[in-house]
């Protein structure tokens, strides 16, 4: 009969460090280890028919290739199975005498119902289920118990729940060699981690390498940012540049949505370099960033349908433009809106994968409630696409806020797609690295090209209409049409939803008004 196998299944996760389920395979049965076989299930239905771009499924594969090499130095390997987990744990579990399996709890709905079809198989073939908690902070199980049973529905009542939990758990060490029956003895090419090339994925708009994946690129990046003292002392989202040349942030937010790098481990290190010293606090620090994060994941782990509008109880019902071929939304989410801005950062966001945070306010309040009254469903599906850090809780519950669908109710409060930007690149440098069409514009017409005379724009070989789109809409217009239509709104959802309460204090000042919304933004 064959040796007994443990199998460790990376899903998010795709570290050595902090990772206590991949550890719990590695403890002895008795007086013998099982054979490790940590394994990764890449399902040809999802490569075909899921919302993800060229720059993210590379980002997938480097962090595959990287987690491979990883396991090789310490004897081991990645398989890669290709299948539906289903079909692919009903295969293994036969021909390689799997005896146990171990997995990082994910809180998706689609992965609650994925884990529990497994562990029910699993059952079935007499294989036992290990399952740790390790790609957030907290355990979010708890959090929703010490909370009533429900989730915390504001940032602040969030932070005073795991306030009673104490300080978190600190990250584990990554397993060292490993023992000798642990090793894996299966090297058939099979299982080898595909290249992009061989993945029949539509490679148009693949941009440059700018973050490789993995988790060795995220721990250079970590360690890069921790070294830094001052910066991590005086950190502030706000006082970050959504438009700045290079990232004004740390960008290891697709990092910590593989899993490439443990949110544990970044909570210590940012402790780590603040201790003793005055530095910011939540939400604006670094840590409050990572607050968000856990903040999003409880949300959106225990609100039914928080992707969606429909059957969500915190989320305003508005009645928002859904048609996916709007002539709007496609000029948004080709870059093509008329706005400099806005196209410069839609542009960014499909060539590199990535876009700071306030861009992404900008943006998302652009085709919502500030300009556009296209749905913020149709934003998160963009994102969802586009971004390497698309995150599913997280890209829901950023976009109810910036809709003023939930959490955030200040509809009033618009981001300007001309003042905004001039803010941190009043000669719009960045528009220029992003639509080459108007470098040569000068930058008192940049972020307004329409004003400028004719002789302006032909000397800069960029005709208005012609090189460069006439603006889709006029802000100064559409803004004062759609507040008038969130007010109707509101006031029908008076009597709906748990928020209302929120929406009742919006004129008085509030805890839970986060600067990262309010500085930027202006009564219209």
């Amino acid at each position: 009969m064959n040796k007994p196998v443990v199998i460790h299944w990376f899903r998010k996760g795709l570290r050595l460090h902090d990772n206590p389920a991949l550890l719990s395979a590695l403890e002895k049965v008795g007086e013998s280890h099982y054979e490790l076989r940590p394994v990764f299930i890449l399902d040809p239905w999802f490569v075909k028919h899921a919302r993800v771009g060229p720059n993210r499924w590379r980002f997938l594969i480097q962090s595959l290739q990287d987690l491979d090499n990883n396991l090789k130095k310490i004897g081991s390997r990645l398989f890669v199975v290709k299948g539906s987990p289903l079909e692919g744990f009903k295969k293994l579990f036969k021909e390689w005498n799997v005896k146990k399996l171990t997995f990082e709890v994910d809180i998706e709905p689609y992965a609650k119902i994925r884990d529990e079809e497994i562990k029910q198989l699993a059952e079935k073939h007499s294989v036992t289920v290990i399952t740790k908690v390790s790609h957030t902070i907290y355990d979010l199980e708890q959090v929703f118990k010490a909370n009533g049973n429900k989730a915390p529905l504001t940032y602040v009542k969030f932070q005073s729940v795991v306030a009673k939990f104490g300080t978190p758990a600190k990250a584990l060490d990554a397993p060292g060699n490993l023992p000798k029956q642990c090793q894996t003895l299966l090297l058939s090419e099979d299982y080898n981690v595909p290249l992009l090339e061989e993945m029949r994925v539509d490679l148009t708009g693949l941009g440059k390498e700018l973050f490789p994946g993995g988790e060795s690129e995220a721990l250079i990046r970590l360690n890069k940012y921790m070294n830094q003292q001052e910066w991590v002392c005086k950190f502030s989202k706000p006082d970050t540049s959504p438009n700045s040349i290079e990232p004004s942030t740390t960008v290891l937010s697709p990092y910590l949505k593989f899993g490439c790098l443990s949110s544990r481990l970044m909570y210590h290190r940012i402790h780590d370099v603040i201790a003793g010293r005055k530095h910011t606090s939540p939400p604006t620090s670094l840590t409050g960033q990572l607050l968000w994060r856990e903040f999003y994941y409880t949300c959106g782990a225990y609100v039914p349908n928080f992707d969606r509008m429909e059957g969500n109880p915190i989320c305003k019902q508005i009645p928002w433009k859904k048609d996916p071929e709007d002539k709007h939304y496609l000029a948004w989410k080709d870059g093509k809106t008329g706005y400099p801005f806005i196209d410069a950062i839609m542009t960014q966001l499909r060539t590199e994968g990535w876009i700071h945070h306030l861009a992404r306010h900008a943006v998302a309040c652009f085709l919502t409630r500030g300009d556009l009254w296209v749905s913020w469903e149709l934003g998160q599906q963009v994102f969802e696409e586009l971004l390497l850090d698309a995150d599913w809780s997280l890209n829901a519950g950023n976009w109810m806020w910036l809709s003023a669908s939930a959490f955030f109710h200040q509809y009033f409060r618009v981001y300007s797609p001309i003042a905004f930007g001039k803010k941190t690149d009043k000669h719009g440098d960045y528009i220029k690295k992003y639509l080459p069409v108007l470098k040569k514009f000068p930058s008192e017409y940049i972020y307004e090209p329409w004003k400028a005379p004719l002789s302006v724009q032909q000397k800069a070989g960029c005709i208005i209409g012609k090189d460069y789109p006439k603006r889709i809409v006029e802000h100064e217009i559409a803004v004062k049409d759609n507040l008038a239509k969130m007010k109707e709104a509101y006031q029908g959802n008076k009597e709906e939803g748990p928020e209302n309460e929120i929406a009742k204090r919006k004129k008085a000042p509030s805890k839970d008004s986060s600067p990262k919304i309010t500085k930027f933004l202006k009564k219209k």
